[in-house]
């Protein structure tokens, strides 16, 4: 299996992201141009970790969006359903509990975070309305939600220019980076499918989670989306 369809079975996207885990982090750097980083710490900063936070990071991937959490004390459980992704982050990051999840079916219990975050993986669920409230489930009662998912860009111009780098520059560069390029024309396509910042606010909402904001990044290339379990 080289790369997912847009009906988003598990077991094809839970194969593909196997399949890029080894340089997942490096190629997603050169993809974005170096803003990884940028968006990473925006996303903590809107979590704001601290010491005796419990935290449950979804779609985790090899760490990457955990590590400052952790270093910022809060008690972190980086979760993914890919096992590529889980053996690449035990191996980069054995001091984090990575655990195998199912964002779909979480196996903890009711209210057990302070805090649920999912970072460039809700958009590969097949489900996202199911994956929402399993956040919602597992999250305390005054408790919040921060999703940084790719969105859509504010300027017109420069959304026409975005939208054709997605179909056709970032495959052909993934192409000579990664050891699976067909699963970043995945990525092109489920992007460009994806929701713009107030219609995923409406989804959110409609799951049960109040007082839903975001804040754009880069233009409205990549949005954070923070709710509360009221």
């Amino acid at each position: 299996m080289s790369r997912a369809n847009m009906d988003k079975n598990p077991a094809e996207v839970a194969a593909m992201f196997d399949a890029v885990a080894k340089r997942y982090d490096l190629v997603n750097d050169i993809l974005s141009l170096g803003q990884t980083k940028r968006w990473r710490k925006a996303t903590t900063a809107t979590i704001a970790p601290k010491p005796g936070m419990k935290i449950l990071d979804l779609a985790a991937g090899t760490g990457s969006s955990s590590e400052p959490l952790h270093q910022a004390g809060a008690d972190v459980i980086p979760a993914d359903f890919s096992d590529g992704m889980l053996e690449a982050g035990r191996r980069a990051r054995p001091h984090l509990k990575f655990t195998k999840a199912d964002a779909l079916n979480l196996p903890f219990e009711n209210e057990s975070f302070d805090v649920v975050t999912i970072s460039f993986g809700l958009r590969n669920t097949s489900d996202m309305d199911k994956a929402l409230s399993e956040a919602r489930r597992v999250t305390k009662k005054g408790g919040s939600l921060v999703v940084a998912e790719f969105s859509s860009p504010t300027f017109k111009p420069f959304r026409t220019i975005y939208l054709n780098y997605l179909m056709k520059a970032l495959p052909a560069i993934a192409s000579k980076t990664s050891s699976n390029p067909d699963a970043y024309v995945y990525l092109a396509e489920s992007i460009r499918a994806w929701p713009d910042q107030a219609a995923l606010a409406a989804r959110i909402t409609q799951a049960g989670w109040s007082q839903v904001g975001w804040r754009n990044l880069s233009g409205g290339v990549v949005a954070v989306h923070r709710a509360i379990n009221s």
